[in-house]
């Protein structure tokens, strides 16, 4: 939230400094001058910020998408949020694209089912001679 609040802060001030020429179009990103993001230049400014970081330039944008989609669910964020929160028309769509990268879900069903039998089992009451 500090730094959406520090962002709007910034187109604030860039509004005030363009006065009438500030095109405002209520868009949370956009350019200097309020307009809508061309794609190319997000793509650009994408690329320089892995040159920055040190990462491979082979990453795409989108790639951000299925990695936050797959850090939800190993998370064990409820598919349902998840797939809220990516736009998807059904959970059925996000578990079936999302859930092959997440390791693990077999053994943490496992393990989870085998706590829930043993909470049970402690649960339930002696033998009383029945």
């Amino acid at each position: 939230m500090d730094a959406l609040r520090r962002h709007r802060q910034r187109q604030w001030d860039e509004r005030r400094a363009l006065g009438a020429a500030y095109q405002d179009a209520g868009l949370v990103f956009c350019s200097h001058s309020g307009t809508p993001l061309q794609p190319r230049n997000v793509v650009r400014s994408f690329k320089r910020l892995l040159r920055r970081s040190g990462l491979p330039e082979t990453i795409r944008l989108y790639d951000l998408r299925h990695a936050h989609a797959t850090a939800l669910l190993a998370a064990g964020v409820h598919p349902k949020v998840a797939s809220e929160r990516l736009g998807h028309a059904s959970v059925a769509l996000t578990l079936d694209t999302y859930t092959h990268s997440v390791q693990g879900l077999d053994a943490d069903a496992a393990a989870r089912v085998q706590r829930a039998f043993l909470r049970q089992d402690s649960e339930t009451p002696g033998d009383q001679g029945e």
